[in-house]
């Protein structure tokens, strides 16, 4: 459907667009986020949230850069990936978004980037393998590697579920494409792009100066643990 075409909200409650209209404000300022911490170029990688409210996401709009990202810019789709509310067409991977949304009805935030060390990775086909305290803490473990999958369908989006259904990590790296994190909402999602990125750097120049070494499952267990359920609580 084409953003002429979009039916809007008019037939939502009071409650739903003014959520739209707080997720819009989240989204965009959260995009942000990306292109700061160099996870991005040009107009790749998007952010999205879901709505408490409806089975409703916020996205970015297809091909547009990031300075010219307002929260009147996000688009508003199903959670089938049509469009319901924007003035342009959504990004192309809406339709994986709303896979993940569909099939994961704990995460309300997706988030993917084509950072430059986690996408290295994700063209090796490797995982990355938990050899820092900080991995185990925000990852549970290693950070898994996905399928290959085309866009344009929900073949990128059957791979990330498929890959974190059995899996701690917030982030996957998807085969030959790159990293696509999620979490309980955008915030959360966002800050696992954040850290999946950093944690890919440095391990790949650990491994410049020999094999890390990994840390036992059982303290992997006890880091999580801690980190999840004690720290800044």
């Amino acid at each position: 459907m084409s953003a002429a075409q979009a039916p809007g909200l008019a037939g939502y409650s009071d409650e739903v667009r003014e959520e739209v209209a707080r997720v819009r404000e989240v989204v965009a300022r959260l995009h942000a986020e990306l292109p700061r911490w160099e996870l991005v170029v040009w107009t790749a990688g998007n952010v999205s949230q879901r709505l408490t409210t409806a089975d409703l996401f916020v996205i970015k709009p297809s091909g547009v850069t990031y300075d010219e990202l307002t929260p009147e810019s996000m688009v508003v789709c199903t959670l089938d990936g049509e469009l319901v509310d924007g003035t342009r067409s959504p990004s192309s991977d809406t339709a994986a978004h709303a896979y993940v949304y569909r099939h994961m009805p704990q995460v309300g935030g997706v988030v993917h980037t084509h950072s430059t060390y986690a996408t290295a990775w994700a063209a090796r086909g490797e995982a990355v393998p938990c050899v820092l305290t900080m991995m185990a803490d925000e990852f549970g473990g290693e950070v898994p590697v996905g399928p290959f999958a085309l866009i344009g369908d929900d073949s990128i989006g059957q791979g990330i579920v498929e890959t974190l259904s059995g899996s701690r990590s917030p982030a996957v790296l998807m085969r030959n494409h790159g990293p696509f994190t999620i979490g309980a909402d955008a915030k959360a999602a966002v800050k696992a792009a954040v850290m999946v990125e950093e944690v890919a750097r440095t391990v790949h120049i650990s491994r410049q100066l020999g094999e890390p070494t990994r840390i036992p499952q059982e303290q992997i267990d006890s880091l999580y643990d801690r980190y999840q359920n004690v720290y800044g609580r």
